[in-house]
């Protein structure tokens, strides 16, 4: 099978096609016949050795895939070959075949295709782990999403409109928050580009204020970090919650008296560890999400497609932070990226 590794720490470039042998599953995993594999903005930090994690040498990245169960090992009994899955992993998603734990695939709904199945768990995982479990989002609170065009800001914003709450999207162009507006958000907001100034910084905070209106926004949901967490933290409402996501812009310095002034909450968010701590955690949220994708309120926004060949080119277009909605590796034929 082919796969495209990782074989020394490095960006995108450093990644290289191979022909490897086919993985067997181990006692409780099952082989899945992968035909789509989500980019997510972590692949660009595992390989660079960046991330929470290091996976041992040489590994594929990707951690979200879609596809048709080949073979199954001792133990498994909730699977067959044939099935449709949806599987989580920490790395191996782009390569034409991955051994996942059978504990971490989900039935994939027959109406389903395939890339956006590949787009579906990592973010709106996220996102919803984020919103009902750590920030509480109640029906007629303000959310304020950052990065609102990127893959869990998208989503971020879809379940905030599903969950009853008024959605600012903010972004970094008019056609991003065009976007985001198309998937729930209710108002937008164009941000400069960072690093900014003490001015600059003191004009984003009050430009969020007055999208977010006199009572200010009750959750902040924000995956930027960088120059952008502490104007955003400014427009937070008397016992909000500001929820950390991530920080492709950088890990921000935040003042914490406003923590006094706003008796508001900091709140950190790692699916990750939570799927690793709470199984049924995750498996009810998990259903309640392919609930709500049954009725047509969520749906992932597959923007972008790259042959296995091209996945380089994909974690590129995540590095650069240009991309809007899910990008997608597939292991179709080799007839170059495509959009929608």
């Amino acid at each position: 099978m082919r796969a495209l590794l990782s074989e020394r720490p490095g960006g995108p470039d450093s990644l290289v096609l191979r022909e490897i042998p086919d993985p067997d599953p181990g006692p409780g995993e099952v082989l899945v016949a992968v035909e789509a594999c989500g980019a997510n903005f972590p692949d660009t930090l595992i390989i660079e050795d960046k991330y929470q994690f290091k996976p041992p040498r040489p590994f594929a990245p990707g951690a979200e895939v879609a596809g048709t169960v080949e073979a199954v090992g001792p133990g498994v009994g909730g699977f067959k070959p044939g099935d449709r899955v949806i599987g989580s992993l920490l790395s191996g998603g782009m390569a034409e075949k991955a051994v996942v734990a059978a504990e971490k695939c989900l039935p994939m709904p027959d109406a389903m295709p395939f890339d956006e199945a590949a787009a579906f768990i990592l973010t709106y995982g996220t996102s919803y782990h984020a919103l009902k479990d750590r920030a509480v989002l109640k029906a007629g609170d303000t959310l304020l999403v950052l990065g609102a065009a990127g893959g869990v800001g998208l989503s971020a914003g879809e379940l905030g409109r599903a969950m009853g709450a008024r959605v600012v999207a903010a972004a970094s162009s008019a056609e991003k928050v065009a976007l985001a507006r198309r998937h729930g958000a209710d108002e937008g907001l164009v941000y400069g580009p960072g690093p900014f100034s003490k001015e600059q910084s003191k004009e984003l905070a009050d430009a969020f204020k007055r999208v977010c209106g006199s009572g200010g926004a009750d959750v902040i949901y924000d995956p930027v970090g960088g120059d952008y967490a502490e104007p955003a933290l400014r427009a937070v409402a008397w016992e909000g919650r500001y929820l950390v996501v991530g920080f492709p812009a950088g890990i921000p310095r935040m003042p914490l008296n406003l923590t006094l002034l706003k008796s508001c909450q900091i709140v950190g968010v790692f699916w990750g560890g939570f799927a690793a701590r709470d199984p049924a955690g995750i498996a009810r949220n998990n259903r309640e999400l392919l609930d709500l994708y049954a009725a047509g309120r969520i749906r992932p926004h597959v923007s972008e497609r790259y042959p296995l060949a091209e996945g380089a080119e994909a974690l590129r277009r995540l590095a650069g932070r240009s991309a809007q909605g899910k990008i997608v590796v597939t292991m179709g034929a080799e007839d170059g990226r495509t959009e929608r």
